[in-house]
């Protein structure tokens, strides 16, 4: 049975994140990023930053809102009940800082099925309110019996 691509090239509404200090401080603690534009405004901005810095990671947390109506669009077709994490790349641009506001869209990039399985890559873009990339984002998922 081959798996259905048509959603290749199908992008998705942007979803916005507004960035709280609160929650970066908290990922910050919650991954062992000890350093102080984590945690300390003031030490953010004399580091040259507008203010307090999200780990690079965060990327995930404001990102997550925006895949998930790719990943469980019914056009795109993943049985998400037999998906596994199969990577994810990414190249950073503008530091994100408290009081930003994240835009993300996503795009299907590709769907294609080898030895049964189905791999489905989707390509996101975040931008913060000043047009500025922060983050693109490549997340490929596998799903095994296609």
């Amino acid at each position: 049975m081959a798996i259905e691509t048509s959603a290749v090239g199908k992008t998705y509404d942007p979803v916005e994140f507004a960035v709280e200090a609160d929650r970066i401080g908290k990922y910050a603690d919650a991954i062992g990023a000890e350093n102080a534009v984590h945690h300390d405004a003031e030490a953010a901005k004399a580091a040259g930053f507008r203010g307090l810095v999200a780990p690079p990671m965060f990327a995930v947390v404001y990102s997550a809102p925006a895949l998930g109506p790719a990943i469980l669009d019914p056009a795109v077709g993943m049985n998400f009940a037999t998906m596994v994490h199969g990577g994810q790349e990414f190249v950073w641009g503008e530091p994100v800082c408290a009081g930003d506001t994240i835009s993300t869209t996503v795009e299907v990039k590709s769907i294609t099925e080898e030895d049964g399985r189905g791999f489905y890559v989707f390509e996101s873009t975040s931008a913060n309110q000043d047009g500025q990339e922060v983050v693109r984002a490549t997340w490929t998922n596998i799903v095994r019996g296609v």
